[in-house]
């Protein structure tokens, strides 16, 4: 009876193992990009903290129409699928936000004064970019 059980038990947990993954949901987003706007599927995929490898620049008080900026994609340098390495841009007080769409653009404005960029390797995520 109990070899049973355990069998039933087993079974169980290996449909639970194998349907979790498709309940999941998947999305789709836009990003910056070199000044265009690049199309990014969403999926449950989690990294470590600090494990992110592609420059991923989140603009926390931006312009209207701001999306998040990919310093890189699929074709240009060292992209690695979208393993985001999160980047924190903020306007500096006194500075009114300008829409930023390339990592240029994000270097430029920190050389000016104008915003402030910090990491935020708890924030690192995967998502892989789909092209425009």
């Amino acid at each position: 009876m109990r070899l049973k059980i355990a069998i039933a038990g087993a079974a169980a947990v290996t449909a639970l193992v194998v349907t979790l993954p498709a309940m999941a949901t998947t999305g789709k987003g836009s990003l910056f990009h070199n000044g265009a706007v690049v199309g990014t599927v969403v999926v449950p995929a989690k990294v470590p903290a600090g494990s992110g490898s592609d420059p991923f620049y989140n603009i926390t008080n931006g312009a209207a129409g701001q999306l998040g900026i990919a310093g890189v994609a699929p074709g240009d340098g060292p992209y690695h699928g979208g393993d985001w390495q999160v980047w924190l841009v903020t306007f500096n007080n006194g500075v009114t936000p300008y829409l930023l769409t390339s990592d240029e653009a994000v270097a430029a404005a920190a050389a000016a004064g104008h915003v402030t960029v910090t990491r935020a390797a708890a924030a690192d995520f995967r998502c892989p970019i789909t092209r425009g």
